[in-house]
């Protein structure tokens, strides 16, 4: 596969509007503040890293911590330190890996299941709130094309390789 050509011309005004909005969401969303205050209503006292680590690993089978690392776009020995914070913690553990014996895989224990599921739910409750005045079909238009711009998004990154990674959830939209 070859890397896709980038195109020569300035993106629309629709393109760059939403890159703008992105911005902003994404701003929003990892402000140190509303990090604490999520995990205050959650009730999970855990940093930025760990959740993206544990939200990682709950959408998919376990983990070898060299994926882990891949799929959050990290160095291994931040996932390494991660992963021991949270094993100390009782979040995660290490099994054996089916393929490979010699390797260990990152799984969830009940307690890291429950602390996920908590960061979803006050996640979720904040953004009901925020999005109270939408109606169901604008809820359900914007979540399609969330899910359809993020697999597009996939489908197109540049890996270190140089090639597209076509992403699996392309598939499950």
């Amino acid at each position: 596969m070859s890397t896709p050509p980038i195109p020569e011309a300035p993106a629309s005004p629709e393109v760059t509007e939403i890159e703008r909005a992105l911005t902003r969401i994404t701003y929003l969303s990892t402000r140190a503040r509303q990090h604490d205050r999520l995990m205050a209503l959650a009730g999970v006292p855990l940093d930025r890293a760990a959740v993206a680590l544990l939200r990682q690993v709950a959408d998919s089978d376990p983990l070898r911590p060299g994926e882990l690392a891949h799929r959050l776009g990290v160095e291994a020995s931040h996932v390494t330190r991660t992963v021991q914070q949270l094993e100390k913690s009782g979040y995660v553990t290490r099994v054996p890996d089916p393929d490979d014996r010699r390797a260990q895989r990152i799984e969830l224990t009940e307690a890291g299941r429950k602390a996920v599921s908590s960061v979803r739910d006050a996640g979720a409750r904040g953004m009901q709130m925020a999005l109270s005045e939408w109606s169901t079909d604008e809820l359900q238009q914007l979540a399609t094309l969330f899910h359809r711009m993020v697999d597009d998004f996939l489908k197109y990154s540049i890996e270190d390789d140089g090639e597209p990674e076509v992403a699996a959830s392309a598939v499950t939209a």
